[in-house]
């Protein structure tokens, strides 16, 4: 099945070079892949996967090991960010 994957700020330097500056690459992954196994190709530390949105919805820490991606589904992560 096909989502939408992004990744923001730091996090961008995981996806291919390709597709860099748009932060976001179309991914073909199993039906019903959860977050960790679409993540887990990409060499994310986990300490720098902050913020989980699917389709704008915020996904927390101990769901996503079993939250099952859908057919086009957009899965958007940030690392943690400092601001002053």
């Amino acid at each position: 099945m096909k989502i939408e994957f992004k990744l923001y700020a730091s996090l961008g330097d995981f996806l291919p070079a390709a597709v860099r500056q748009d932060n976001r690459m179309p991914l073909e992954v199993a039906p019903g892949a959860t977050i960790r196994e679409v993540i887990e190709p990409f060499g994310l530390p986990e300490k720098m996967v902050h913020l989980v949105l699917v389709n704008g919805v915020y996904v927390a820490p101990e769901q996503r090991m079993t939250h099952a991606l859908r057919e086009g589904d957009v899965l958007a992560i940030w690392p943690p960010i400092a601001g002053g």
